[in-house]
């Protein structure tokens, strides 16, 4: 396919508005409903996993309407926004195997406190299919953000820009869709600095993952890529540093060594292991085009 097909089929100026009034329909989605809970009640679990269905049944008119018919000739819609069968099961394992290289040190650090033995328990798996937070955090949330920010968002900016371009702008929209807990942070009478701290470290994280899931997209071509490394990334949570530094010497030592080894071996890996040939990817990655 020739590289230029994709590139440069709406403006700039109408890629990126596009993809922030998705940013804006999702989370506002989150507080059309009248409530005293806060966003762990279980009425506010339920009410919000049914707003980001309508939205997700909402989203892909954008790529509908914007996607010129030179990219959909020959393909679906759906193919465009990343759900083929070709090279779906690399697209599957390849990521989360990656994502956990680079959480090595965490997983050490699991491994030493016995909590893979609570992994190999199937009565483990069994309590958090029954958990909404554990739903919530594991399965719609992953589902639903990538669909939005990710299978939405970047098929309209990967028009518009360069694939290494697109993937440095696609993590504004989903680190700004994540300032909103600002208001509910608010709501919970926490102190405006302490506020403006956290949400400001959740918004740099939350880019840094929106980069790196924008970049799975691009390079495989699969929806499912991104969102089981979002899905990872929410199990294992933000690593903490403090538990490895309050080990003995010789274990803290040895833990800061895999933190360092997944990071480095994560930063080698990522290109080669997502090879868009790897995927029957040559839509959104070309040598050409980036």
């Amino acid at each position: 396919m020739d590289s230029n097909v994709l590139l440069h089929k709406i403006s700039p100026i109408l890629s990126v508005s596009s993809c922030i009034i998705l940013s804006i329909i999702y989370v506002s989605s989150l507080y059309v409903w009248s409530t005293e809970h806060n966003r762990d009640h279980p009425t506010t679990i339920k009410k919000r996993f049914l707003s980001v269905f309508i939205v997700m049944l909402i989203s892909p008119a954008f790529i509908y309407l914007f996607t010129s018919n030179e990219i959909l000739e020959g393909r679906s819609i759906w193919a465009v926004m990343g759900f083929r069968t070709e090279g779906l099961w690399m697209a599957l394992f390849t990521p989360l195997i990656l994502t956990a290289i680079l959480f090595l040190g965490p997983l050490m650090t699991q491994a030493l406190n016995g909590i893979w033995d609570i992994y190999a328990d199937p009565n483990y798996w069994a309590m958090c299919l029954q958990n909404l937070l554990w739903i919530r955090n594991h399965v719609v949330a992953p589902l639903s953000e990538e669909f939005t920010f990710r299978a939405c968002m970047m098929p309209l900016l990967l028009q518009s820009f360069k694939p290494l371009s697109a993937v440095a702008i696609t993590p504004m929209f989903f680190g700004i869709g994540h300032l909103h807990h600002i208001i509910e942070r608010l709501r919970a009478g926490l102190p405006l600095k302490t506020i403006l701290i956290v949400s400001g470290i959740q918004f740099c994280y939350t880019s840094i993952f929106g980069m790196y899931a924008a970049y799975l997209f691009a390079r495989t071509g699969h929806f499912m890529a991104p969102v089981v490394a979002h899905a990872f990334c929410n199990h294992m949570g933000f690593p903490d540093v403090n538990e490895v530094l309050n080990q003995p010497t010789r274990t803290k030592h040895i833990l800061l060594a895999t933190y360092v080894i997944g990071f480095v071996a994560w930063i080698y890996l990522l290109p080669v292991v997502t090879d868009p040939t790897w995927y029957a990817n040559d839509l959104y990655w070309t040598k050409e085009s980036s």
